[in-house]
């Protein structure tokens, strides 16, 4: 009998869901953060761009590192389908007539 997930990080799958809603959080307060940014007033606010930029700074890079961990993940997702013959090899017969039918 297989175990099934108990947790919503027990499977490849599961966990790059976690990722794909992380990267939409994300994204959603970068562009809050650039409006803040462009609506934020001369120099009377000089100390709360300056963070706010800092805070925009941060999110790219977390953005970048969340993207990344995101291709790891897809990586490994193919890997486990090879390996568990859960994906079929396309043969060079199959991508020939594939070919031949497109053109």
């Amino acid at each position: 009998m297989q175990d099934t997930p108990v947790t919503p990080f027990d499977t490849i799958e599961s966990a790059h869901d976690y990722i794909d809603l992380l990267l939409e959080a994300i994204e959603e307060t970068r562009r809050d953060v650039g409006s803040e940014i462009r609506m934020s007033p001369g120099q009377d606010r000089e100390r709360r761009a300056e963070a706010l930029q800092l805070v925009a700074l941060n999110l790219n890079k977390l953005s970048c590192h969340i993207t990344k961990s995101r291709r790891i993940l897809n990586d490994l997702r193919t890997l486990r389908r090879l390996l568990l013959d859960e994906r079929k090899p396309v043969t060079s017969a199959e991508t020939g007539n594939h070919v031949a039918g497109a053109a």
